[in-house]
């Protein structure tokens, strides 16, 4: 079986991703409510009652929101770091989430998943990016393959680039173009700061110097520039941006008004 990966929607309204592996399917954050989240996966023809584990990169809501239904599945388990699972238990949740604890840096398996977690700078408690890893060498039915999910940073450490060069697929957020934002009057002067910070979001340009750094020395084929933010930045303008980043790369910008379209449940290898 080909593994399949699809985000249900990536924009600072929401973040959410499906993961799904021939023994399990897992959500990669859940920053929708439980009942919008069910109809992503109902209109991609998956039920919310088959996901067998949640994983959470930080407590903010645009990530985190949908634990409050979902903790109606006592039977659900939900990986995080415990600064991440307290703060979203007491902000969002009446039910006690079934939390499955790991620390900030360590490497566990959930079922046929592989999954390492790292440290990312955001300004939350604890916030993390994921690498999953699945398959065997040689292995003809479930051939090895690998994402990472790196969402929310103000800049790229050289511990997390590591991380990105080994794997085949990479989501990456894209959040904001720096004239755009800069001309912004929605948001004053001390949010600019905070989101221009290196505890806030990566612009187009850190997002493609960083992407043109490591690919000569990368395992990279598939990357997904998402979180785009609806005010700041567009699909046209990162297509532009990186449309010459060149070799075999394939890029999908993520729509931050639908996510990525039906036709890109895709093999994530």
């Amino acid at each position: 079986m080909s593994v399949n990966f699809r985000i249900l929607g990536s924009s600072s309204s929401g973040n959410c991703a499906l993961l799904q592996t021939a023994h399990t399917k897992v959500l990669v954050d859940a920053g929708f409510s439980a009942r919008r989240i069910a109809a992503m996966l109902e209109a991609i023809g998956e039920s919310i009652d088959s996901i067998d584990a949640v994983f959470l990169t930080h407590e903010h809501s645009d990530h985190a929101q949908g634990l409050r239904g979902l903790a109606k599945r006592a039977d659900l388990p939900v990986y995080a770091n415990r600064d991440t699972a307290d703060a979203v238990q007491a902000k969002y949740c009446r039910k006690r989430v079934n939390w499955q604890h790991f620390q900030t840096g360590t490497a566990f398996s959930f079922r046929d998943l592989r999954v390492r977690s790292y440290r990312l700078p955001h300004d939350a408690y604890d916030p993390v990016g994921f690498t999953f890893s699945w398959g065997e060498e040689g292995d003809l039915f479930t051939p090895p393959g690998s994402l990472a999910w790196i969402t929310d940073l103000g800049y790229v450490p050289g511990h997390v680039r590591e991380h990105l060069r080994q794997v085949e697929t990479l989501v990456i957020e894209a959040n904001y173009d720096e004239a755009l934002l800069e001309r912004d009057e929605r948001r004053p002067w001390s949010i600019k700061q905070r989101i221009r910070g290196r505890h806030g979001h990566l612009s187009n340009t850190a997002t493609f110097e960083m992407l043109a750094e490591i690919l000569p020395q990368s395992r990279l084929q598939k990357v997904y520039l998402c979180h785009l933010s609806k005010d700041c930045n567009n699909v046209a303008l990162v297509q532009e941006k990186f449309a010459g980043l060149g070799g075999n790369l394939s890029i999908e910008v993520v729509d931050p008004d639908i996510g990525t379209s039906p036709a890109l449940l895709m093999q994530a290898v």
